[in-house]
């Protein structure tokens, strides 16, 4: 008998500490819905989970040699760090964060602002420069200029002051999460991107980026490749960092990537990114159709049913597999695949693959 080339799949979660706790993480939820034997621990955190250079010199941290884009589509409002900010806007922040500017150096410093008449070239050094001097810096120097910052921005606040123009806010919540963290001063380094529901950023391969609010559908290429700097009670690699990433500086809304509509499916949007690795789709069926054809495609794909409840039909083995809030599902290339709705509520879909 021929193995099955659609087939529902049972998905694990990672309890990274930066997970949302108990019932209130979207993961828990979608886990809960999809498997009824699942326990759900209200203490416990749910989350998801230089290449080839890298796994030969650490494969114990880099596990194997693929690089790793990334692609994050919000469900929820979201908000995340994403690839270095226009050099005006960091040098803007050097001048209003002292303590900032403290840990970067005079040197680095007045190397950035020269860049800005020399060129990308020149801007990207000056980054890297800053960056390194910002990372290697000694954790007690650390911790002294990010309290003095801490200590600044609470008092302005209870005095009702704004400090939105420094990121004031945020720079709370994220010591108040990893207190003493050199990440907390990368808001004045990286684009601070909000997403909402349905908008998506991509992270090429090298971009510096974190996820810091919100629930999203992340795809990524086949890696467990991830160099940490801050911000993670994971291992840390500075050095590693420092000379890998991408220091070209851009706009926020450079990092932003809309999907294209379908002209065929009214209900299909494609997030196609410029990489070979991946596209994901989003289907988003009104509750009012019976019943939806999953495009056939060349390459197998992961169909994950975040929102609705359907009974996916083959007809290539006459099989009829429930799926329900949270359910995953392999098909197989060049398979058909209806999902006839068993409850009259929207579908939302999220779809991996690769477009060949």
């Amino acid at each position: 008998m021929a193995n099955p080339r659609v087939f529902p799949l049972s998905c694990v979660v990672q309890q990274y500490a930066w997970g949302k706790v108990g019932s209130k993480s979207e993961v828990a939820c979608l886990l809960a819905s999809s498997d009824p034997l699942a326990q759900i621990s209200e203490d416990k955190p749910y989350a998801e989970e230089l290449a080839e250079k890298l796994h030969l010199q650490a494969p114990e941290h880099y596990p194997d040699a693929n690089h790793k884009p990334e692609m994050a589509i919000a469900l929820t409002p979201f908000q995340g760090l994403c690839g270095f900010r226009p050099v005006e806007e960091i040098v803007t922040f050097l001048k209003k964060v002292p303590e900032f500017q403290s840990l970067i150096g005079e040197d680095a410093t007045a190397q950035l602002k020269k860049s800005m008449n020399e060129g990308s070239g020149a801007m990207a050094s000056a980054l890297k420069n800053c960056f390194s001097h910002l990372m290697k810096s000694e954790k007690k120097v650390v911790v002294e200029q990010l309290n003095l910052l801490v200590k600044r921005i609470s008092q302005q606040i209870s005095n009702g002051n704004s400090m939105d123009d420094i990121c004031g806010e945020l720079l709370l919540q994220l010591h108040q999460q990893y207190p003493g963290d050199i990440g907390c001063f990368a808001i004045y380094l990286l684009n601070l991107i909000t997403l909402k529901p349905g908008e998506a950023m991509f992270l090429e391969a090298n971009v510096p980026h974190a996820y810091l609010k919100g629930d999203c559908v992340e795809c990524m290429a086949c890696s467990d490749n991830t160099v940490r700097a801050g911000l993670t009670p994971k291992f840390i690699d500075v050095s590693t960092l420092c000379e890998m990433l991408d220091y070209s500086p851009s706009p926020s809304k450079d990092r932003l990537f809309a999907p294209t509509l379908s002209q065929d499916d009214p209900y299909l949007s494609i997030y196609d990114p410029p990489v070979p690795d991946f596209t994901v789709m989003k289907i988003e069926v009104p509750g009012s159709v019976t019943e939806y054809k999953v495009l056939t495609l060349d390459s197998a794909s992961i169909l994950l049913l975040v929102q609705g409840t359907v009974t996916a039909i083959i007809p290539s083995v006459q099989a009829e597999i429930p799926l329900s809030r949270g359910g995953v599902l392999f098909i197989g290339a060049n398979e058909t695949v209806l999902l006839k709705l068993t409850v009259p509520k929207d579908l939302l879909i999220f779809r991996a693959c690769c477009l060949l």
